[in-house]
């Protein structure tokens, strides 16, 4: 992306003000996606999720980067969605310590462990996000396999290893703490609007030079008013680059245990899979997920719900034109419930 505004200045602004810092450089950056979408639903699903349109999406990103007198490094990223009225949708700030590691605070978004939820390749987008509930509509919570890391993505404190290597593995590790799991960051000066419990976790992530590539990470929260079980999440993966073709393989499970008088979770499994294949400026894959929520006293187990989604994108500048058919099997858990959606997309980078 082209740099659309560049300043340099002696000190960060606004709560940087007290740190001596070297010339800052702000930078704005922009995107637009425009999509046709085709729904197509079983007649027993929902009304309303049948039809076709057009969509269109617009952000802007602001970053700000500088280096302190002591060597550290101070970074802030902002994502705004400018489709209606503004919206801040991401927000970190960083400080890279050298080789002490980095520190990371994520008011909305941005964790580690919440990066890591899905990590399959895909050409447009991964098979949950914006392809299996039409709309625009976000992606119903019994459909998602990506719950991995949602419990401390936003309002944590992050502390990152420095990148570590030794015979041709590079290891990379994380520790996030959310004071407030499950919850949205609090405002400045203030505190969680109700009584959160808190959520940890923890990422390892190894690279072989070979393109070889495995990682793991493990989350808990705590019960609270809003987190009615103490939640325990695992994943992990496997995923190999070679020449133009990675594939990858990932695993995730989701467990509650009850240790108050309030209702518990159902406990919940999901896998992932992927391949991709680039060439030149064309790139194809195929993904598959699956999700299963399993029974809960006298509550049976629903259906496990099957994700699937073939893609191609193919780049042209700063214009990308990509396409994906995808399909839903057993929606919300539910037996033969089924949905299927053709999409056409055209995204610029500004």
């Amino acid at each position: 992306m082209n740099n659309i505004k560049k300043i340099g200045l002696s000190a960060l602004a606004g709560s940087l003000a007290m740190v001596s810092a070297n010339a800052v450089e702000y930078t704005m950056t922009g995107g637009l996606l425009s999509t046709y979408s085709m729904v197509k639903s079983d007649q027993a699903f929902k009304t309303g999720e049948n039809g076709k349109g057009f969509g269109t999406a617009t952000d802007l990103s602001f970053n700000a980067a500088g280096e302190l007198d002591n060597g550290f490094t101070v970074g802030y990223f902002m994502g705004v969605d400018t489709n209606g009225a503004l919206a801040n949708t991401s927000a970190q700030l960083t400080v890279g310590m050298g080789s002490f590691g980095t520190l990371q605070l994520n008011q909305i978004g941005g964790s580690k462990a919440n990066g890591i939820d899905d990590i399959t390749p895909n050409a447009y987008n991964e098979t949950w996000d914006g392809l299996t509930v039409g709309n625009g509509k976000t992606v119903a919570t019994e459909n998602n396999p990506s719950f991995f890391g949602s419990q401390t993505s936003s309002g944590s404190i992050e502390y990152r290893m420095p990148a570590q290597a030794y015979m041709g593995v590079t290891m990379n590790s994380s520790l996030t703490y959310d004071p407030n799991a499950g919850v949205a960051g609090a405002a400045k000066g203030g505190v969680a609007p109700t009584n959160e419990g808190s959520g940890i976790a923890g990422t390892f992530q190894a690279a072989h030079e070979s393109g070889l590539e495995f990682g793991f990470g493990h989350e808990e929260s705590d019960a609270s008013e809003k987190n009615t079980s103490n939640l325990s999440s695992t994943t992990g993966y496997l995923k190999f680059s070679q020449g133009g073709v990675t594939i990858a393989y990932q695993e995730a499970y989701r467990n509650a245990s009850n240790e108050t008088n309030i209702t518990s979770v159902a406990d919940t499994e999901a896998t992932m899979s992927g391949i991709a294949y680039t060439t030149g400026d064309l790139t194809v894959s195929w993904g598959e997920s699956t999700i299963q929520t399993k029974g809960l006293g006298s509550t049976v187990a629903r259906e496990k719900i099957k994700l699937e989604s073939l893609q191609a994108a193919y780049v042209m500048g700063a214009m990308t034109v990509s396409a994906a058919t995808s399909e839903t099997k057993n929606h919300g858990g539910i037996l033969a419930q089924n949905y299927e959606e053709n999409t056409l997309a055209v995204s610029f980078a500004f």
